[in-house]
């Protein structure tokens, strides 16, 4: 099962995540990042780097989150890769608790 970014992500965009990832499959959204389904190979690495928790296994994003799922695999598609670690939000501290914050999410 691959990898999801989910909501905690959303105008915070740490890129820790992004440094150790063997194949690239991290994409760079407005102020949000998603993981290629089709590429990522389950390997665990970037899910402890994130400061915000917000990347985990498919089969254990809870019910309210489901619909990041499909975020990544679409955004995926849509987006660039990101290979390299870049600075967060300025005020990604701000956001790193708040939660619904998918209407915040720009695509």
């Amino acid at each position: 099962m691959p990898f999801v970014v989910t909501e905690a992500c959303i105008k915070c965009r740490f890129t820790d995540c992004v440094e150790v990832c063997p194949v690239d499959c991290f994409h760079e959204g407005p102020n949000f990042l998603v993981i290629d389904p089709d590429e990522c190979i389950d390997c665990t690495l970037c899910e402890p780097e994130c400061p915000v928790e917000a990347i985990m296994s498919e089969d254990d994003v809870p019910e309210n989150m489901k619909q990041f799922i499909e975020l990544n695999a679409t955004l995926s598609k849509k987006w660039p890769v990101i290979s390299e670690m870049k600075e967060h939000f300025s005020d990604a501290d701000q956001w790193r608790e708040v939660k619904d914050k998918l209407q915040y999410l720009e695509r």
